[in-house]
């Protein structure tokens, strides 16, 4: 039998108990990058949290079915219909064509994402290659009394949907979209959104496609909503994104798709928290923003950050800070430092626990099946690894079960074989001076030919009955 789990639903406010609706597989559906730019660090956190979501249910006992778009089309500078398209402003830039502009930073996204650990949903779905199913929805909508065709788009009408801002608590006159900016006058109520652009309005749009309203192509919104049906179904188990997406999208998403299913149309809806930086939270609008690369250029591991990510939980504000990122760099190599010296000693003493792996496992999960608490996962890790009763060999198959969620590679280590260490013979003797000074307590002698083999690039580890383990120093 699968085991419990439990999560917070931003609709509920409050941690649900989570089953899938069929009784069998859990239908998750998570909004991707839109591809105009590489994904920034604080775009990389909420994909942590996902795949973290998405290993969680399988180690569980549940299946998933992951299903994630690739905006590439239709995506306006701001999430109210208004501003300039991205995609179209970043190809300018770049003298691309909008589609190769598009292929290039998803390939670049997708390679950060293997880099921190990250596994690829089961279905990708971009946009441009679903056009006729948006219009197809569209359609439906607007024979259903939804939609309205006014000076050259369609809108969504919210006043026929009643429950227009549940999700996030906010009443339909208060969610005014575009206060701030001139409002558009085709809109029957301000928090209307389109459906369908045609030409009528940014004209300058290079991908377009023949509708029953004219030439034109698709609103944000209705990408998500038609994708995850298409291959999803009528009713998710779980929607994904980060919180920036609660007032606008996904208030947007859930209108039109109940109004196009007549039914409630999501379970649980998760929302990652903001990667805070000193002034305020990441974003790209500013041109100033950290990359994957751009942390290896500064010397960190995706590793790193990943481990970062993990010592927060995802619904807090993670506050970023180089300092923070030295923490959790620092912790990762120790980390990996042990793991290394477990296999050492294992590979002499392949003695087990059953018990306390057990433990630790059943730790460890309990954490991670109840609201992904990965800071109090960490701990446990810790506990584990620092308790003396629990033999190298068990630390191994521990670190390998943590690994199926964290994703930080530590199977990798734990299986890599290790070049053979040659120690020269000279080292050897001062050991073995070393190991008679201790036996004769004449510590001032210890200390003296430790900081000798030290100087050679070389260091003494203390083993019981006074042996010892000479190893290379790691540079």
């Amino acid at each position: 039998m699968p085991e419990k789990l439990s999560f917070y639903n931003t609709m509920s406010r409050k941690i649900d108990t989570v089953e899938p609706v069929d009784g069998a597989e859990f239908k998750m559906y998570c909004c991707g990058p839109t591809v105009y730019n590489y994904a920034h660090i604080g775009n990389l956190r909420t994909y942590v949290f996902e795949d973290l979501l998405a290993k969680t249910i399988r180690m569980a006992g549940y299946k998933l079915k992951h299903v994630m778009n690739i905006t590439d089309v239709g995506h306006l500078t701001s999430d109210a219909d208004t501003g300039d398209d991205k995609m179209l402003k970043a190809a300018e830039r770049e003298k691309l064509e909008v589609l190769d502009l598009a292929r290039k930073y998803e390939k670049a996204f997708f390679e950060d994402e293997a880099a921190l650990g990250i596994n690829r949903p089961d279905i990708v779905a971009r946009a441009t290659e679903h056009v006729d199913d948006m219009i197809a929805f569209v359609k439906k909508l607007e024979e259903k009394g939804y939609a309205y065709f006014s000076n050259g788009n369609v809108y969504f009408d919210t006043s026929k949907f009643p429950e227009y801002g549940k999700l996030s608590g906010q009443n339909r006159d208060e969610l005014r979209h575009g206060a701030r900016v001139e409002q558009d006058t085709s809109k029957r109520n301000p928090s209307d959104f389109v459906l369908w652009f045609t030409s009528s309005k940014f004209g300058n749009q290079v991908l377009q496609w023949d509708s029953p309203w004219g030439r034109g192509y698709p609103g944000w919104h209705i990408e998500c909503s038609t994708m995850a049906m298409k291959y999803l179904g009528d009713r998710l188990d779980i929607h994904c994104g980060g919180i920036d997406h609660i007032p606008v999208h996904h208030e947007n998403e859930i209108a039109q798709s109940e109004g196009y299913l007549g039914h409630k149309w999501v379970n649980t809806w998760m929302h990652a928290a903001f990667l805070q930086v000193k002034d305020g939270k990441m974003s790209k609008s500013s041109g100033e923003f950290l990359t994957v690369d751009a942390l290896r250029n500064k010397g960190y591991k995706p590793e790193h950050y990943k481990y970062f990510c993990l010592t927060s939980h995802y619904k807090t504000s993670a506050n970023f800070t180089f300092e923070a990122l030295d923490a959790a760099k620092n912790s990762y190599e120790s980390l990996i430092n042990k793991i290394k010296e477990f296999k050492r000693v294992a590979a002499n003493d392949a003695t087990i626990n059953a018990e306390l792996e057990s433990k630790y496992i059943h730790d460890f999960n309990e954490f991670m099946f109840n609201d992904l608490k990965s800071p109090q996962a960490l701990a446990v890790v810790w506990d584990a690894l620092k308790n003396a009763d629990m033999p190298a060999k068990s630390k191994l198959n521990f670190l390998e079960h943590v690994d199926k969620i964290f994703g930080l590679f530590l199977t990798k280590v734990i299986n890599e074989q290790e070049a053979e260490i040659v120690i020269p013979e000279d080292i050897i003797a001062l050991a073995e001076q070393r190991k008679a000074a201790k036996t004769a307590k004449d510590w001032a002698m210890s200390d003296k030919l430790r900081d000798e083999i030290t100087a050679r690039g070389y260091t003494v580890k203390d083993m019981p009955n006074n042996e010892y383990q000479l190893l290379p120093v790691e540079k």
